[in-house]
């Protein structure tokens, strides 16, 4: 991000939370499961499918990390009931990874276990570079008992190929993402291309490898690469899909959409939605200046 975008976001982080959130609507379904339901309903009918994911992360005490996957299990109940067509993503620390891995693990073995119930599947998200190696443990020992569980990886972290290729990572169901974090530059790379160049090489090797894909990017240049490799090797819809975050790029979403792909909305609700909506404004700042423009020059903005 460059300085200029870097200091409307943090300019936008110090504004009443109210304002911010008059244009984090646009990203979020709402405060409450009913409003999650609502959304994905919407996006069935369109036949668009979906994750949910209950907002919260950095649990940092126990009875709170299982308040969480309790509201996750009400969840999965939630989509069997109304016979959506969705899954669910977690983070790991919110689930008290941060408190204790094993913790974490049985955190989500419980949603696994139910969701498996349900013929249902839980993905598990991949936050900061802190967190990594003991999201990649927690991961594998769920892939040991559960086969309806999947792991997300981040196409700027330098090490993601070397963690594709471990061992116990063969048949790995994958959502790749270029990554949101702020990062270092010695773990990270930082120039679009070369993000965008180990995005595709990272897809190569998981769809050469039979690997399923979730290839989540709102990139229409890695839309159409992608779109390019799928035909070079002559894959089934069976073996990927495309997935986008809810309230962006919905023109891209809905080419996918028409082309006969899978497309996979992410569709986050709950009463923590701040900071899951300031790293939306630092992904496009766009929507940041807008908010900016909106409280020094009201008259200039469209309502």
């Amino acid at each position: 991000m460059n300085p200029i975008n870097r200091a409307i976001v943090e300019f936008v982080k110090l504004l009443p939370k109210a304002v911010v959130r008059k244009f984090a609507n646009r990203y979020i379904a709402g405060e409450s499961l009913v409003d999650g339901v609502r959304v994905v309903k919407e996006l069935n009918s369109k036949g668009i499918i979906a994750t949910m994911d209950v907002l919260g992360e950095s649990v940092t005490n126990k009875d709170e990390s299982v308040q969480a996957k309790k509201e996750y299990l009400e969840v999965l109940d939630a989509i069997e009931k109304h016979k959506l067509k969705s899954n669910i993503s977690v983070k790991p620390t919110q689930m008290g990874l941060n408190i204790d891995r094993e913790f974490c693990y049985e955190q989500i073995a419980e949603l696994a276990e139910r969701a498996k119930l349900y013929n249902n599947f839980v993905r598990i998200d991949m936050e900061d570079s802190s967190t990594t190696d003991d999201t990649f443990y927690v991961y594998r020992k769920l892939k040991e008992k559960y086969s309806n569980v999947g792991i997300v990886i981040q196409a700027y972290l330098k090490r993601t190929m070397d963690d594709i290729k471990h061992p116990e990572m063969k048949d790995a169901n994958y959502r790749l993402c270029k990554g949101i974090y702020i990062e270092p530059e010695e773990i990270a790379y930082k120039g679009k291309e070369e993000i965008r160049k180990n995005f595709l090489r990272i897809l190569e090797y998981l769809l050469d490898n039979g690997n399923y894909v979730g290839i989540a990017t709102h990139d229409d240049f890695l839309v159409n690469k992608a779109y390019e490799m799928i035909k070079e090797k002559k894959l089934g819809k069976d073996k990927y899909e495309f997935q986008m975050l809810y309230g962006v790029k919905e023109k891209l979403r809905d080419r996918i959409n028409s082309n006969g792909d899978a497309i996979r909305i992410y569709v986050p609700f709950g009463k923590h939605w701040y900071n899951y909506s300031i790293r939306r404004l630092q992904e496009n700042p766009t929507v940041a200046w807008y908010i900016t423009k909106s409280v020094f020059m009201p008259n200039t903005v469209s309502k």
